[in-house]
């Protein structure tokens, strides 16, 4: 029986356009101000350090925030500058620049699994920051209290197995009782290489009946306590 749950965000509780149209911007746009005020914080410093390292050389700040911007663009999914994003968009949340946009039947869903006693966890390759604020600040208010843990980049790639064996051993239950959620087939394949069990999101896409793993339209559809 699945006793947890593990979900991802970007196009599974969240809409995609939301972090692209919305989030990445708003970091661009505020990566050099935030590198200039808070570049000798420690924190901010120890990050700024491992885009040195992420690249292989001495990078001065302005280069370094050239660096992340080329990151963003590209799209990729390097810790020091999801920590970074993550904190430019704490101060976006706190001003109200946005809230955080999760689906609402996802909100619904998680709830009553939650009632259930099946533990929630997030698994993104946003920073554990960033998906605290999401959940934190969302249209639908706080709802952090629903989850048990956040996983980011820090304990494996999304698309390799051994980041899930790890998650089950974080929280403490064979990979067979957890239920991973997302809507990226390579990060299923490594989920379910790993032991779990799997379901694919598709919410703007026709179902495919003969996909790898099984694909549905929302949460409404998920029903995890019929997986044994």
């Amino acid at each position: 029986m699945i006793k947890a749950i593990v979900t991802d965000i970007e196009g599974t509780t969240s809409s995609l356009s939301f972090v692209k149209d919305v989030l990445f911007p708003y970091a661009r746009e505020h990566m050099a101000e935030f590198v200039r005020s808070h570049g000798q914080d420690a924190a901010v410093r120890k990050l700024l350090d491992a885009v040195q390292v992420e690249v292989g050389r001495s990078l001065s700040d302005a280069e370094c925030v050239t660096q992340l911007l080329r990151w963003i663009d590209e799209d990729k999914k390097i810790t020091p500058l999801k920590a970074l994003q993550g904190m430019i968009w704490e101060a976006g949340y706190l001003q109200g620049d946005f809230s955080g946009h999760v689906y609402e039947d996802a909100v619904r869903n998680l709830r009553q699994w939650r009632e259930q006693g099946i533990a929630l966890y997030v698994f993104s390759s946003g920073s554990v920051q960033a998906q605290r604020l999401i959940f934190g600040y969302s249209d639908f208010g706080d709802l952090t209290p629903l989850f048990s843990g956040y996983f980011d980049t820090t304990i494996g790639a999304k698309r390799e197995a051994d980041a899930y064996r790890k998650i089950a051993a974080a929280v403490a239950m064979p990979p067979a009782q957890i239920l991973f959620l997302s809507d990226i087939k390579e990060e299923l394949d490594a989920a379910q290489a790993a032991g779990m069990h799997t379901v694919w999101l598709v919410r703007d896409r026709a179902i495919d009946a003969e996909a790898a793993h099984v694909q549905v339209r929302d949460f409404d559809a998920v029903q995890p306590l019929s997986r044994v």
